[in-house]
């Protein structure tokens, strides 16, 4: 299976745009689906958003929706999250997620996932 580490956090101001990245390696990325994930202190680990291997179908959280985008580019082997109008929120740890599968599959469950990068930091302030 792949291997996965997200990059891409940092400290930024409400209202602003930050674009996390994902970079695959290991096998062949396009059989893959993939999937956002975050996990604020004390709580527990949310779905964001996923996208089908073929990059086609994708989900989103309703808390998300119409804020963040996730995309990939395959030649690349890296899945992006690119997060708009972020809110304080939306701090928390953010993990990139992958499972392989065909063209048709998009989760949205943690468990449903088995191939996990090691997080990245994302805050917010006020």
């Amino acid at each position: 299976q792949v291997q996965l580490v997200d990059s891409g956090g940092s400290v930024v101001q409400a209202g602003d745009s930050l674009r996390l990245s994902c970079v695959a390696s290991g096998r062949t990325f396009s059989n893959y689906a993939v999937g956002w994930f975050r996990q604020a202190s004390g709580k527990d680990k949310d779905f964001i958003a996923s996208m089908t291997s073929t990059g086609i179908g994708t989900s989103y959280a309703d808390s998300v929706k119409g804020r963040f985008t996730i995309s990939r580019d395959n030649a690349k082997n890296t899945v992006y999250l690119h997060m708009n109008s972020l809110k304080p929120e939306d701090t928390a740890v953010y993990y990139c997620a992958a499972r392989y599968a065909d063209g048709n599959y998009l989760p949205s469950r943690s468990f449903a996932f088995n191939v996990w990068g090691q997080g990245t930091q994302v805050i917010v302030s006020s």
